[in-house]
Parts: structure tokens; C-alpha cells; sequence
């Protein structure tokens, strides 16, 4: 009856591994702001960002803005050059802070520092505070409870396989104890589906509050061909919206040094 223990070992992991992550999605899912200041908040291309790919989106988007303007030489073989040493904001100044004195440097330690600036922390803290960004804490607990699960279904697998290869030890028809080891398996696999479809929102950077407000800026700008939207695709949809070839290039030199 050695498999009994193998079960109820199985119950245990299972049941566990989905429990805390169900916690986890709760926690998150209480996270939005008040729905009429999301309504009235009109989002900034750095909040975009943010929201859309998170710090280094907001690096990836200062660096296209201030290459499309002329104050940053982005070159196909991957090297950043200042232009303009005077940025406009602080996120800009974070960039050209991060190229370094003298004022070249490639772009993906730069994309790195950038997004490690104050000023990308203090743009994540007043999102968090607005309720339209997900805290680091809660993004990091779903993602661990969604890991915890995939290693508790891999757990009941192995664990029914070695009850299954023991010799038998009673009346039990195999079928029927592999039938035992299947249901906490099915637990854990439905967890996952249900994970990936209610928690998946909550494990990214906006909250259900920044979402909406991505979707409406979305639906303002489809229709325009002006700089600003140009500028919100990327903000919203990363490098891969850059429609030039030049500044295309510069960023897949970057990818072999840092992976989106």
C-alpha cells in the first residue's frame, strides 16, 4: 500500500502549489485604481511604455524619440552617439547619463541603465500609486505560484510513475491507482489553464485600471499618422513597430547582448 503514501504526498503538492497561487491571483486581482481617475488620467508615451514592456520599454522608447529627433545617433552596427547633450526630461537625461562621458557607448548597457535610472523608479512608484501599474511584489508572487504549480504537476507525474513501477502490493488494478494520481494531476494542469487565461493580466506590468487606459489610447491614435503615434506604437508594441531600416538595425545588433 506503499502508493497510498505516494497519493496522498501527490494531494499534498498539489493542492498546496495551487492554493497559493489562487492567494497570489487574489491579491493581484485587488489591484486597481478608482475608476473615474483612470477615466480622467490621460497617459504620457513614458507611462505607456511602462505599462506596455515595463523599464526597459521606456529606455527602448527615449532612445527612438530622441533619434527620430536628431539628438541621438543610433547606428546599424549597435552604438549609441550623443548628438544633444541637453536632455529634456529626466528619463532622457538618464539615457545620455548612461552613454557616458564620452558621449558613445552601445545600446544595450545603455538600454540597461536607463531603465535602472531614478527617474524610470520614480515614473513605476506614481503608476503604482495611481493604481494603473502592478507592484513588483505582487507580479513576482503570481509569477512564482504560476512556477510552483508547473513543478507540483511534473511532481504528481513522477510520483505516479514510481507508484505505478512498484511491484504490487494489493488488489489495487493499476488503472485504478493510475486513475488516483490523475486527479491531482488534473488540479494542477486546470490551475495552469485557468491561470493563463484569468491571472495572466495581472502578472504583466499594467493593472486592470492601466489596461483600460491602454486600450483607449490605442483607439485614440488608430486612426492618425502623425509623430505622437508613431511614437505610441512603440511605446505600446516595442522596437518591433520601428518602421526604419537604419534604426531597425541598430536594435537587432543590441539583441545579442540583451534578450526582450
Amino acid at each position: 500500500m506503499f502508493w497510498v503514501l505516494f497519493m496522498l504526498l501527490a494531494w499534498a503538492v498539489a493542492a498546496t502549489a495551487c492554493t497559493r497561487l489562487c492567494l497570489a491571483a487574489v491579491r493581484a486581482a485587488t489591484i486597481d485604481g478608482d475608476a473615474e481617475a483612470g477615466r480622467a488620467h490621460d497617459l504620457t508615451l513614458y507611462e505607456a511604455a511602462f505599462l506596455s514592456g515595463g523599464p526597459a520599454r521606456v529606455a527602448d522608447l527615449t532612445l527612438v524619440s530622441m533619434a527620430r529627433q536628431r539628438r541621438l545617433l543610433l547606428a546599424h552596427t549597435g552604438w549609441a552617439t550623443v548628438v544633444d547633450p541637453r536632455g529634456r526630461d529626466d528619463i532622457e537625461r538618464s539615457v545620455i547619463g548612461a552613454i557616458g562621458p564620452e558621449g558613445q557607448s552601445r545600446i544595450a548597457p545603455v538600454r540597461a541603465g536607463a531603465a535602472a535610472a531614478d527617474a524610470v523608479r520614480t515614473l513605476a512608484d506614481r503608476l503604482v500609486s495611481a493604481g494603473l501599474a502592478v507592484p513588483d511584489g505582487a507580479r513576482t508572487t503570481v509569477a512564482a505560484g504560476v512556477r510552483q504549480v508547473r513543478a507540483a504537476a511534473l511532481a504528481v507525474l513522477a510520483l505516479g510513475a514510481i507508484a505505478l513501477l512498484m511491484p504490487a502490493q494489493s488488489d489495487m488494478p493499476r488503472t485504478l491507482v493510475a486513475l488516483w494520481f490523475a486527479l491531482p494531476l488534473a488540479l494542477t494542469l486546470s490551475c495552469l489553464a485557468i491561470a493563463r487565461v484569468e491571472i495572466h493580466p495581472y502578472a504583466r506590468w499594467a493593472s486592470p485600471a492601466g489596461q483600460r487606459l491602454l486600450g483607449a489610447l490605442a483607439e485614440r491614435t488608430g486612426g492618425a499618422g502623425d509623430d505622437r503615434t508613431y511614437l505610441t506604437s512603440v511605446a505600446v508594441r516595442g522596437v518591433r513597430a520601428i518602421g526604419e531600416p537604419e534604426l531597425r538595425a541598430a536594435f537587432e545588433q543590441r539583441a545579442q547582448y540583451w534578450h526582450d
